[in-house]
């Protein structure tokens, strides 16, 4: 049995203090980074390695995107894909001693205007999602978990407002559409709504609210996903909500999820 959790953390050397406190408090066998912002070698692993976690797959880039798998348990790299030949790290996976593959992945955010012809970064979101989609079905995942900053709440309870974010990037039809191809291509299971199927559900709250509590404005843009054959094994997620008001926050919570595996 093991538990595993992602967090979109927004420079882990700038947070470094918030996920020590996680590791900490919370104790995962496993924490999936996005947005680590970092190189490898300048991420704090000294600090994660004094909390237990000795283990690491990671991929950086200065200043921007860059993932990175912290484990308690033994894992070996499983490589990375350069998904829509950006150049930017933004996958990377690790094998666990039972064979269970771990995907880290951090899906580019789209910018402001979800219009390809005018916004090429919302372009580069959609060709990330379509190879994404070609990958699951021309290798169809065994044993394996997908987590991360999927960068899209899919369901209308994973929005503060289903009607008024439809043309926001991040909950429009066609990012939500490209999103569900790739999740039906490799037949994964949303293991948080498998756990959590009704009510509101939040994983980021934008730091431009000012009182983010109150306002409640959140999308859950942080998945955990199994592949079908131990999708049974997963139980007890949780979103760690508290962790947004922590000082000097991440936008975005730890999301967590249990493997009887």
């Amino acid at each position: 049995m093991f538990t595993i959790a992602t967090w979109n953390i927004n420079s882990v050397r700038l947070r470094e203090g918030l996920v020590a406190r996680f590791l900490a408090e919370e104790g995962p066998d496993i924490l999936c980074l996005q947005e680590c912002k970092s190189p490898v070698e300048k991420i704090p692993l000294t600090r994660f390695a004094e909390l237990g976690y000795h283990h690491i797959v990671a991929r950086g880039q200065k200043g921007y995107n860059g993932v990175a798998i912290l484990s308690r348990l033994p894992i070996t790299d499983a490589g990375d894909r350069d998904y829509a030949s950006l150049g930017h790290a933004r996958h990377v996976s690790a094998r666990l001693d039972n064979g269970v593959v771990i995907h880290n992945m951090y899906v580019p955010a789209g910018g402001d205007i979800p219009d390809r012809e005018v916004n090429q970064k919302f372009g580069q979101k959609l060709d990330f999602l379509t190879e994404m989609r070609d990958v699951f079905h021309a290798d169809r995942p065994q044993k394996s978990i997908l987590v991360g900053d999927l960068n899209i709440a899919p369901g209308e309870d994973d929005v503060w407002s289903h009607k008024q974010l439809l043309k926001v990037v991040s909950h429009t039809p066609i990012e939500v559409e490209h999103l569900a191809q790739a999740q039906d291509a490799g037949n994964w299971v949303d293991v948080t709504r498998k756990d959590i199927p009704e009510g509101k559900l939040y994983s980021w709250w934008s730091y431009r609210a000012p009182d983010w509590n109150a306002a409640d404005k959140g999308r859950r843009l942080d998945h955990i996903w199994a592949s079908p054959d131990i999708a049974n094994a997963a139980h007890g997620s949780r979103i760690l909500r508290d962790c947004r008001g922590w000082e000097g926050p991440s936008d975005h919570v730890p999301v967590l999820a249990r493997f009887d595996l």
